[in-house]
């Protein structure tokens, strides 16, 4: 008998911080330090329009007169988002980024942002599940 897959819903970070669209790249930065994050959803309204990593930052602030006060993060998010449902299962979501080589996936539940599951969830997941395996 083979155990059912899980879903991300056991391995994301629920209740994810969330930044607007207007916001500058600074308060981006702080954000990511004070929480110990990489990612953050980018909201319009409440409504998800994109996502912004460290890595974004970084690579905009290394441009030639780039200020992190006066950039909105809109400039540096990424607008296209690999999104799931909570109950994605963990295999797929996996292979999905693995494949795209996305570093995070936001999950959505009734049009609302509920949680961020990034390659660092996939990896504890991994290793939890490999633990829990029978020893050969």
């Amino acid at each position: 008998m083979t155990k059912a897959i899980p879903t991300v819903k056991r391995y994301m970070t629920a209740s994810p911080h969330t930044i607007g669209l207007a916001q500058n790249l600074a308060h981006a930065h702080k954000v990511m330090r004070e929480h110990r994050i990489r990612h953050l959803p980018v909201l319009d309204g409440g409504a998800l329009v994109g996502v912004i990593s460290e890595r974004d930052l970084h690579l905009v602030e290394t441009l030639r007169d780039v200020d992190p006060e006066k950039v909105a993060v809109e400039e540096a998010m990424t607008p296209v988002v690999y999104t799931i449902s909570p109950d994605a299962r963990l295999d797929e979501v996996s292979r999905e980024m693995a494949e795209h080589k996305y570093g995070s996936a936001i999950v959505i539940e009734r049009g609302k942002v509920v949680g961020v599951f990034t390659t660092t969830d996939g990896m504890r997941a991994l290793a939890e599940l490999l633990e829990a395996r029978p020893r050969s």
